[in-house]
Order: C-alpha cells, then structure tokens, then sequence
C-alpha cells in the first residue's frame, strides 16, 4: 500500500500517527456526531492536500494515520483540522447539546509519531483500538 506524494521537485512518502481528544475527554463522539465527524476530518485533510490514510473514532479520542505534504507543517494541518471541525461540531450540534461551548470541542494539542517503516502495525493498531480498549475495560472489571 505505499504510495508515494509527488510535488514539483520533491517525491515524498511523510506519514504520521495522531490522536487527539474531546476537551476535559468527555465521550463526546458517539451516534450522529460520530457518522459526520470522518467525513467531516476527511474533507478537511483533502483541503490540506493531505490523505487520512486509516482512522478510527473512539467515543474519547480520535486515532488516524494521516499523509502530509513535506511543504506543510504537521501542526497546521492537524490545528487546521481540529479547529475547523470543531466549529461544524459547534454550528450542527449546539442547539441540541449545550455543553459545546462555542467552537471549544477538543482540547490543546495531540500526539504524533511519525510512521517510517511500522506502517502495518500502526495501522493495525488503529483498527483494533476499540476491541482492545473494551478488553482492558473487562480485565479491570475482575
């Protein structure tokens, strides 16, 4: 699945890991607001001229493996995406839901990793984050 970016003298393959949350890690995203929310991140990244290559959104935080042009900086386009998702989460959802506090959905900052050579298991990962949060979840229940 490589793919590689070209730009007009530059081939480039820049992949990274990130996952940010809800502010305060609230379970905010669930039902219709997680239906939207991918598509809605997808869109965003596409106007970054980046590609949300693998995603998966947990009701606390979101994980995606994302491929970013070497001529942008990883933090504007993931401040870019958060900012503007949080303000279509705070116009589509607010006068049902009080506790979206204008455009203030999620909270400051996120992790990234960049992806190199584990890009399988990252992706792997990504995929069955949510089986394995609800496995830990049951071994605490014990």
């Amino acid at each position: 699945m490589r793919q590689v970016g070209s730009l007009n003298h530059s081939r480039w393959e820049c992949k990274y890991h990130v996952v940010f949350i809800p502010k305060y890690r609230k379970k905010a995203i669930f039902g219709q607001i997680r239906r939207d929310l991918g598509e809605v991140l997808r869109r965003l990244a596409e106007q970054r001229e980046s590609r949300i290559e693998e995603g998966h959104l947990m009701p606390d935080h979101v994980h995606m493996m994302i491929s970013i042009p070497p001529k942008h900086a990883v933090s504007q386009v993931i401040g870019y995406i958060k900012g503007k998702s949080a303000i279509y989460i705070a116009r589509r959802y607010s006068e049902r839901r009080r506790n979206f506090v204008g455009q203030h959905f999620w909270a400051r900052g996120y992790f990234v990793s960049t992806v190199g050579r584990d890009e399988e298991v990252i992706r792997a990962y990504i995929r069955h984050q949510e089986n394995e949060d609800r496995r830990m979840d049951q071994l605490k229940l014990m």
